[in-house]
């Protein structure tokens, strides 16, 4: 199966998407420890003026933290991008994450 890359698919405007990412990763998994973006649970970002969709994953389909999560992911991008913009948050399970999604320095962090 090949891996997904560290960085998250986007489409949308390239002006936010830093924005956007800086605020993906200040969203840790309390679990792990480590910020979603690095840890790979980002499938996706779609980017319009006014909605924010996301493809999020979780290490588990078990996943204890994984509302809590989804409600970091909300309430960091309001905080980025205002209240005015919609934010959606999508679970998906496929394909489903392994430790190769991880960064690098993830990875390196979590001893692997």
């Amino acid at each position: 199966m090949p891996t997904l890359p560290a960085a998250f698919p986007y489409h949308g405007d390239p002006e936010r998407r830093a924005t956007i990412e800086r605020a993906l990763r200040g969203v840790v998994d309390p679990e792990m420890a480590l910020n979603i973006v690095d840890l790979g649970l980002v499938y996706g970002v779609d980017a319009t003026p006014d909605r924010i969709a996301i493809d999020l994953t979780m290490t588990s389909a078990a996943c204890p933290v994984a509302e809590l999560i989804i409600d970091d992911i909300r309430d960091a991008l309001q905080r980025a991008l205002g209240p005015a913009t919609r934010i959606d948050v999508a679970l998906c399970w496929d394909p489903p994450w392994t430790p190769e999604c991880m960064s690098a320095s993830a990875r390196e962090a979590m001893g692997w």
